[in-house]
């Protein structure tokens, strides 16, 4: 890598957002996902007076298809990748065809991956620079340098892959404390008006960074590691800043109508959370919905949040196991707490989403089985059942690797990432595939009489785990019924957004007073 004197003139920045989870998946024109992260990164940099665009891939390219859109963006001085994990595979490729069309660009990576594996990132060929952990100051710090003609292998949190090959590793900055000190995202780094969330009028945002907690399973345990000041990791913009960051988007968007926090936990400072809600309610007053833990809940925060205008909201069940929950994912939460946490839920009508993992260490299609029916016994209104990847540098990567359940190599194209003989493939993705339909079936039976519930709960333990269930053959038939579901869904927003809109908000409602 050679240091890049500009002479003077500011950097041209490309940003490469690789935005998909489905590889087969091609053709996409618009639509995709917002990204807090990179709209940030923008913000600071275009406030220094440098040009940032915006290379989002909503499918996964051909070398052809990347090489002309990077060749129509423009000439840059740095090229950088946005890496999650799944999509490091492809980043590689990326990363590839881009230093062919421009050899003289700094290839520069960062995001999730680059802090949970850095030695893997900047061992690409082709990669000149990593950062680790919050990129935005020094991102621009590199700018400046790179302008001024100045030496900037020494930034503070990013590592620098040196002419001789070296890596100088420099150590990660300090947190800074106030978010306030942030400006509002650069919302227009993206087609913003054709994101998927905009096009049915829901905004994507978030109050605040981090996490206090320590699930094994999540990277924010790990990426809370990397800084020399820890203790702050979880921070939150002033609800002031957080209410003039709502308004801002509104005015720039007024066609938003729901608001959808994308913050880890939005009640994960009650202090913080009670002044918010209030202003919120005040001042914006839409419809929202967010990220709630079920241990740090209140009945009178649910009241509050339903006052504000929330509709649904989402939590982590994540295993109907107490002993998965506490043994191996560190979230000690009872049974009976996540039950009589969702009754405030349905009291105060507001529907009840939750998140839930299929396919962990250890875990068999009895187990899984108890996440459906805890789910069933919780009343969820909707839920999303995620098969397990195991992260780089977190606690159950490693459990998972001392088990021998993790391959040498996880295929990008691997649906389910662990190989485990007591809970194969087929199984998972079966679980995974009728998740909705068996907690439809067991909150029948658990509503039944008792004389009547039990031989259908017995029943549909048989469908779910039975030796003679045909799981692959009924695994390919889900298949087929989630493209069309999929196609109609993508159908409808794309060319009917306010029909869509309408009937998830009638969705949520009756479900809700149910």
């Amino acid at each position: 890598m050679e240091l890049k004197n500009l002479n003077g003139r500011k950097v041209r920045e490309l940003l490469v957002y690789p935005d998909y989870t489905d590889r087969e998946l091609s053709g996409k024109l618009t639509g995709g996902n917002y990204s807090e992260g990179l709209a940030s990164i923008s913000a600071v940099l275009k406030q220094g007076g440098h040009d940032v665009k915006l290379l989002h891939l909503l499918y996964l390219h051909t070398e052809e298809e990347f090489k002309a859109k990077l060749k129509a963006m423009g000439e840059f001085d740095i090229i950088g990748f946005s890496i999650r994990t799944t999509a490091f595979p492809d980043c590689k490729e990326y990363i590839k065809w881009a230093k062919e069309v421009m050899p003289d660009a700094l290839i520069a990576c960062g995001s999730y991956h680059c802090t949970l594996a850095p030695e893997e990132v900047i061992a690409v060929d082709g990669v000149d620079v990593i950062t680790i952990g919050d990129g935005e100051y020094a991102a621009l710090e590199l700018c400046d340098k790179m302008t001024a003609g100045e030496d900037y292998t020494n930034i503070l949190s990013m590592w620098f892959k040196l002419p001789d090959g070296t890596i100088k590793k420099n150590e990660v900055a300090p947190l800074f404390e106030d978010l306030d000190r942030l400006p509002i995202p650069d919302f227009e780094l993206f087609d913003y008006d054709n994101l998927d969330s905009v096009k049915v009028g829901t905004a994507i945002v978030m109050m605040s960074r981090g996490c206090r907690y320590n699930c094994t399973y999540c990277g924010n345990s790990q990426f809370r590691n990397v800084y020399p000041n820890k203790k702050i990791y979880s921070r939150f913009r002033s609800p002031q800043n957080g209410i003039l960051y709502l308004k801002t988007l509104l005015a720039k968007h007024p066609q938003i109508k729901v608001i959808n926090f994308r913050d880890a936990i939005f009640n994960m400072i009650p202090e913080w959370f009670d002044e918010f809600i209030d202003l919120y309610t005040k001042e914006i007053h839409l419809p929202f919905t967010g990220n709630i833990r079920f241990d740090i809940l209140t009945e009178d925060t649910v009241r509050r949040m339903k006052e504000a205008g929330c509709y649904t909201i989402d939590m982590g069940l994540e295993s109907g196991d107490q002993e998965m929950r506490f043994k191996y994912l560190k979230r000690y939460m009872t049974d009976e707490m996540i039950i009589n946490c969702s009754k405030w839920f349905h009291k105060y009508g507001i529907a009840q989403l939750t998140y839930n993992i299929i396919g962990l260490p250890y875990e068999d299609k009895y187990r899984a089985l108890k996440t459906i029916k805890l789910n069933a016994k919780a009343g969820a209104d909707r839920v999303i059942p995620n098969i397990f990847y195991p992260y780089p540098g977190t606690k159950l990567y490693d459990i998972a690797k001392e088990g021998g359940f993790l391959p040498e190599t996880i295929s990008p194209d691997a649906r389910v990432p662990l190989v485990q003989p007591q809970f194969p493939e087929h199984e998972v993705l079966y679980l995974q595939a009728y998740f909705a339909h068996f907690v439809r079936r067991y909150k029948w039976a658990y509503a039944m009489p008792e004389w009547l519930g039990k031989p259908y709960e017995k029943w549909l333990d048989h469908r779910a785990t039975g030796k003679y269930v045909p799981y692959k053959a009924l695994v390919k038939l889900h298949d087929g019924y989630a493209v069309c579901r999929n196609f109609a869904k993508n159908m409808l927003i794309e060319h009917l957004p306010k029909v869509y809109m309408k009937l998830r908000m009638l969705k949520h409602r009756k479900k809700a007073k149910a």
